[in-house]
């Protein structure tokens, strides 16, 4: 087997595992569906390339927690209208309106650090994975557009070959 190193850490990350629309969860370490999404980003590969979204959501993961982070919640609000200070809203002419709008509470981890190891038996599809997280097709975020890396993800020496997930996310400096 051989393994693949990211690292994941910025100052807001969010890893939602059931979000309902109003309250919008976030797992406490990175998901698998979000790393893949991320992944997804860095080779360019469309939300409806099932084929490729499919072969890689069969890679094994794993996640050493190197910083927890905190917990956070936010209020939010989306539409084109913003709250009035009174209980209703308000569009840019200045009319009030209520409907349309979705008001929302969004958690997510503040200050966060992870090392997330990616592992299969194909040397050439980890490589080419971490030649594209080197240069990216799309920005990557963690979790949410506004959620940006604090460092690159990619490790230049993050490609190790022969080495079990375990082992490298142990010894890993």
């Amino acid at each position: 087997m051989h393994t693949l190193l990211l690292r994941v850490c910025g100052p807001m990350q969010s890893w939602g595992v059931q979000s309902p629309a109003k309250d919008r969860d976030t797992g406490l370490e990175p998901s698998k569906s979000g790393i893949v999404g991320l992944l997804c980003a860095a080779e360019g590969v469309p939300r409806t390339d099932d084929a490729t979204v499919t072969r890689l959501a069969k890679l094994k993961i794993g996640v050493r927690v190197d910083r927890e982070g905190v917990l956070r919640q936010d209020y939010h609000t989306a539409g084109k209208v913003w709250p009035n200070g009174k209980g209703g809203f308000r569009r840019a002419n200045g009319t009030l309106e209520k409907k349309n709008v979705v008001v929302s509470t969004r958690h997510y981890l503040s200050d966060a650090a992870f090392l997330v190891g990616l592992t299969c038996d194909n040397l050439d599809f980890l490589r080419a994975i971490h030649n594209a997280l080197a240069n990216p097709h799309w920005p990557l975020y963690l979790g949410r557009k506004a959620f940006v890396p604090g460092e690159p993800i990619w490790l230049d020496d993050g490609l190790l070959q022969d080495t079990e997930l375990a082992t490298a996310l142990k010894t890993y400096r």
